[in-house]
């Protein structure tokens, strides 16, 4: 008999959250209202469950993403405070998908690999690539499978940027997919985060919740 492949759960923080979004990301597909199609991965097996998680890293929107309409994009800060609680979610896949993900955010084209050891080793691991998403961050474990999330190697302060409504709408909806949540304490929740707070779509929020 054939042995499993390991598990690893993938924490996401961003547009991912919503797991219809996150599909394009294993079977292929492009995403409502985004302009990029994704190959997928080599195995199209959806994630097994999934779970919300807090990540202590402040989330916040940078940079212009062709993919959303040129808004900002969401990323956490990497240097950790156990005061800040971005709500997360984690889908268990296998070892090989998460590979296969970060390949397809980074969008390297040719053969790829992480040894995710190394990650659990060092914590982190800074993949030196000029990618978006270049620092992978292990975040722990749960049910003895490791917890892996991504990020850019720097904080993006001098390119903080409004994320677009399509994208942020998807945000709010994997929120309330993930999480019991009233309108009031989604809004709460991303009011403050850069990007949003003092731009027009701070003001566009309690629409775009309630839509």
């Amino acid at each position: 008999m054939p042995q499993e492949e390991p598990k690893v759960w993938y924490a996401c923080y961003g547009s991912n959250l919503l797991k219809e979004r996150f599909s394009c990301y294993i079977g292929g597909g492009r995403p409502a209202n985004a302009k990029r199609v994704y190959p997928g991965c080599s195995n199209k097996t959806l994630p097994e469950k999934s779970k919300g998680i807090t990540i202590n890293g402040e989330l916040y929107f940078a940079k212009s993403s062709k993919t959303w309409s040129g808004g900002g994009a969401g990323f956490i800060q990497s240097d950790f405070d156990k005061n800040i609680k971005t709500l997360g979610r984690m889908y268990l896949i296998t070892q090989q998908q998460f590979i296969d993900l970060v390949q397809q955010e980074i969008k390297f084209e040719g053969d790829f690999d992480i040894d995710l050891k190394h990650v659990i080793k060092n914590r982190s691991l800074d993949m030196k690539n000029n990618s978006w998403y270049g620092k992978i961050i292990y975040l722990g474990e749960d049910e003895d499978c490791p917890i892996f999330t991504f990020t850019n190697e720097d904080y993006l302060k001098d390119e903080i940027n409004s994320p677009h409504e399509f994208y942020l709408k998807i945000i709010i909806e994997g929120l309330k997919e993930t999480y019991t949540m009233t309108d009031e304490e989604i809004e709460t929740y991303l009011k403050n985060k850069e990007g949003i707070k003092g731009f027009p779509i701070e003001d566009k929020l309690p629409q775009l919740i309630k839509g």
